[in-house]
């Protein structure tokens, strides 16, 4: 191990549990479908069965929520869809995390 990371592990630490629950799926596949601009729930249902991720919706909302309390998206607007319940509309509020290795703190872009 270099001899910068041994001094500020904590930080490293912290930085690995930020991005270890953005890494799996199918959070990852959120985040690259909404990389390509607003969407809503509908859309990245669908394209997530198209990438073979089957699960009931109930899922997709929860793991929506995760993302959202993380600050990973946001809720852009709504989507009115014949005549029922709107649809949310989903965008990515940060496209990169990373580590400031002077001060150790974790940012967000």
């Amino acid at each position: 191990m270099p001899k910068w990371m041994m001094g500020d592990m904590a930080s490293l630490k912290n930085l690995m549990m930020t991005l270890k629950p953005l890494m799996v799926e199918p959070r990852r596949s959120i985040i690259k479908i909404l990389s390509g601009g607003v969407k809503g729930t509908n859309e990245i249902y669908k394209a997530l069965q198209e990438r073979g991720l089957n699960m009931p919706r109930s899922t997709l909302y929860y793991h929506l929520s995760a993302l959202e309390d993380m600050g990973i998206i946001e809720m852009a607007g709504y989507r009115e869809v014949g005549g029922g319940a709107p649809e949310k509309l989903w965008k990515l509020k940060v496209r990169r995390i990373g580590i400031d290795l002077v001060t150790g703190e974790i940012f967000k872009e």
